[in-house]
């Protein structure tokens, strides 16, 4: 894989870390082991961000991802016969795959044609600071602070 050379040299022998991600944020957006299209789908969509942004698209790719990533998730925990919404803290690796999860979904609920496009938008979107998959982080982040005062059922 450390040869590996995607369209427009978004990825070259020598991966840094970024570009790792970028990888495995291709096998999130593959579909019944199509890596092709998805490095194509996601390719397209690094180089539409590139003309629609001053900034290089791994750049955007990167702020992207780290503004979807969310901190601190509930889980449900069973005391007593009720069951409590507890906010616990994330695993990064946890937070990216909830990110990519979340960025290659509200990509597939937009209304542009073709998922190159609607990606790019997404991605635009979660750079920015709005959209879909940030309002998602938001609405996680604000239930695990409503639901603060259950923090000490966690074990």
């Amino acid at each position: 894989m450390a040869g590996k050379r995607i369209a427009k040299g978004f990825l070259t022998k020598d991966a840094t870390e970024k570009e790792r991600t970028l990888l495995k944020f291709i096998k999130y957006v593959m579909r019944d082991g199509k890596k092709n299209v998805a490095e194509k789908v996601v390719n397209d969509a690094l180089i539409m961000v590139e003309d629609r942004s001053d900034e290089s698209a791994l750049k955007v790719f990167e702020k992207a991802i780290n503004n979807v990533r969310p901190a601190v998730e509930v889980k449900s925990r069973r005391v007593g016969g009720s069951t409590y919404q507890v906010p616990t803290e994330i695993k990064p690796s946890r937070q990216q795959a909830l990110a990519f999860r979340w960025m290659v979904k509200f990509s597939k609920n937009r209304s542009e044609k073709g998922m190159a496009n609607k990606l790019a938008a997404e991605l635009l979107d979660a750079f920015k600071e709005r959209g879909g998959a940030v309002k998602k982080k938001e609405d996680t982040h604000n239930m695990a602070e409503a639901n603060k005062a259950f923090a000490h059922f966690k074990w």
